[in-house]
Formats: C-alpha cells, structure tokens, sequence
C-alpha cells in the first residue's frame, strides 16, 4: 500500500492525465450523439471556467464579465466559418440586406484560417492586457473591479446589437456549414470537435496547474494576499494581475472560439450579463480555489440547467438560483469543503465513537498484554 501511495504521490498528475484521457475517448462509446453534442457545448463553458478559476481563485480578480473575451473568441471564429462558406467577393445574406456588398476590413483579416486561430487568442488576449493595464494600474480591485468587468460586457453586449449591419445584431451569426473543410452535418466530424473540446479542457488544467506551481503563481498568490507587501518588494502588482486576467481572457476566447461549430449560432444573448454570471457560479460550486473544482462545478451547473429546463421550464432558473445559495451558504468553498464536513457526518452516525471505542479496546488489550507480560517474567526471575 505504501508504495501505492508513493507512486501516485509522484506521478499523480500523469495518472490524472491518464484517466482523463480514458474519460475523453470513453465517453462516445457509452452516449449518444445528441449527449455528446451536450457535453461539448459544456466543455466550451468549462474552458472559461478554467480560466476563473485561475484570475479569481489564484489571484483575487472576481471578474463578472468574462462573456465578453468569451464573445470576442466566439465572433473571430463565427467571422471566418461565414467567410469560408460563401464565394470571394460576396458578402453573408444579413449584410445584402443592408444593401452592402463588400466584406467589412474587419471580416476580412479572419478569411486566413491561421489568423483566424491566432486571432480567436489574440484579440481577447490584446483586450484584456489594455483592460487590465488601465484598470489594475489604477488601484481598482475587489467589487469594484467586478462591477466594471460586469458593465463592459454589457457595453460589448449593446455595440453588438448596435452594429446589426456587420454582426447580425440580436439574431448573431448562424447559419454555418463547415469547420475548417469539415462538414458540420457529418455524425464523425461533431464527434472530431468534441475531442477537440475535451483536448483544449485537459491542455488548459495542465497549463494552469504549471502555473499554479511555478513562481509566478506565488506571485499571483502574493499579490492576491499581501499586495502592499508584494510592492514594497519591488514587483509591479499591476503586471502580475494583467498576466492572469490575459490568460483567463485567452481561455474564455477559446471556449467561445468552440462554441461557435458545437452550437451553431452565436448572438449577444450567449455572452451578455446573465450568461457571465451564469460561468461564474459554476466556478463557486465547484470551488474556486481548487484544480478541478470550476471544471467539476461547470460540467455539474451546465449539467443542472439542461434537466430543469427540460422538466420544469417555468420554474428552472429558480432551481438553479436556490442551488447557488445553498452552496454559498453551507460550503462557501464549494463542493471541495465537501470533505470537511466528513468528520461532522461520522460524529452523527457514530463512527467517530465505534473507532474511539475499538481503540480503547485495543489499549486494554495491549496494557493486558504487557500487565501479564510483567507478571511472567517476575515470575522467571523468582
């Protein structure tokens, strides 16, 4: 058992690596294609969750608006799927109703399939390193950090709805036939794009738990906890929040980058307030501070949403309300406080004193044991 233990305490995250890649290739084996369709759309929202849980767990950044990097992502890669099903020099059927007929310049720079997967990063990325410089840089932090990251994705929402000639306004952007050559209507080829998902999710809890053990986690940690202090030592908080804020930023872009051939439709009412605040409770019930928590909490949420929806359309998002703050309530560290409360469950059910009892037992027997042990040996001896 011991060198059981040793060997997972060593190699765990390889082990974990193992299983999780079992998990991946099992699941279509034992689902059908409409399930699999569902877990791919969970797995977009599970790769925002993964950056949460590093700009917020690790690094104190309670950001209500990662709709909008999720958005940004979600719109490159909506922008070339549309260019790439219609002809050179026509334009999407939105934009002919608007009586427009040529390509905007800023469609057209994601025609390119690689400037299209570096933008579905980049623009995000680039969004949030201004954001993050012009906001950390300044001092904000803490509710007043959320409030503004809430506001700009609401602002994003509208500039969306505002712009219909070039974004398809609330109606957004659909209507999409291939994936990079790949016919989105093939059984094989939705299956080839949850493996994707399911690949992306694994890459970004590898990359996060690297960066969760490196330096710079301890400093993301540092600045969350002693910021001052951090300053005082010569580091620029500032920097190393912008760092974490960009990542999450980038993984949200990439989630939505997905989104966009699982689903097959992308408009302002999939990255608005409600659906930011929706990412982020996923990221609360699972436990934000942990590895694994927001990815368990978001399958978990994603999960929730659709059975209720489906048996109690009128009544769901109450469900799911109450669910969120019962976990605030009762495990405000999410379902990774769960263990916490095992001692308290064994007290009540006695197990607690079953093992107090058997190890005073086990005492007697052993003081019996040495008591006669004496006696005999006095005896020898006389």
């Amino acid at each position: 058992m011991t060198a059981v233990s040793g060997f997972y305490a060593k190699y765990k995250v390889w082990v974990g690596v193992v299983v999780a890649l079992a998990l991946i290739f099992l699941a279509p084996a034992v689902m059908s294609a409409y399930n699999i369709g569902l877990l791919s759309k969970y797995l977009c929202y599970t790769m925002v969750a993964v950056g949460i849980g590093l700009a917020w767990g690790q690094g104190g950044m309670l950001t209500l608006g990662q709709g909008m990097f999720f958005g940004l992502g979600a719109y490159v890669m909506a922008i070339h799927m549309k260019l790439a099903d219609i002809a050179p020099g026509t334009v999407p059927d939105f934009m002919a109703q608007y009586g427009i007929d040529k390509v905007p310049g800023f469609w057209e720079v994601f025609r390119n399939p690689v400037v299209a997967v570096i933008g579905v990063m980049a623009v995000p990325g680039i969004v949030a390193v201004i954001l993050g410089l012009l906001v950390f840089g300044r001092g904000v932090r803490g509710a007043y950090f959320a409030i503004l990251s809430q506001a700009l994705v609401a602002a994003f929402a509208v500039l969306l709805i505002g712009q219909s000639k070039t974004t398809g306004g609330t109606n957004g952007l659909s209507d999409f036939k291939g994936f990079f050559g790949y016919d989105l209507t093939d059984p094989a080829n939705k299956e080839m794009i949850y493996y994707i998902c399911a690949i992306l999710v694994l890459a970004m809890v590898l990359i996060t738990y690297w960066i969760r053990h490196s330096f710079m986690g301890e400093l993301i940690i540092g600045v969350r906890d002693q910021e001052n202090r951090m300053k005082f030592l010569g580091y620029n908080p500032a920097s190393i929040k912008v760092f974490a804020f960009a990542m999450a930023a980038m993984f949200a872009g990439i989630g939505g980058a997905m989104f966009v051939p699982v689903v097959g439709i992308i408009s302002p009412s999939d990255i608005g307030v409600t659906p930011s605040i929706v990412m982020l409770a996923g990221v609360v019930i699972g436990g934000r501070t942990t590895l694994l928590g927001p990815v368990i909490g978001t399958l978990l949420v994603r999960f929730a949403e659709t059975q209720l929806s489906e048996a109690y359309p009128s009544a769901w998002t109450y469900l799911e309300g109450l669910m969120f703050i019962l976990v605030i309530a009762f495990a405000p560290r999410g379902l990774g406080q769960l263990k916490d409360l095992w001692p308290w469950i064994a007290d009540k059910i006695g197990l607690n004193r079953a093992a107090t009892t058997a190890g005073a037992v086990s005492a007697d027997a052993v003081s019996g044991t040495s008591a006669a042990s004496t006696i005999t040996t006095k005896a020898v001896n006389a």
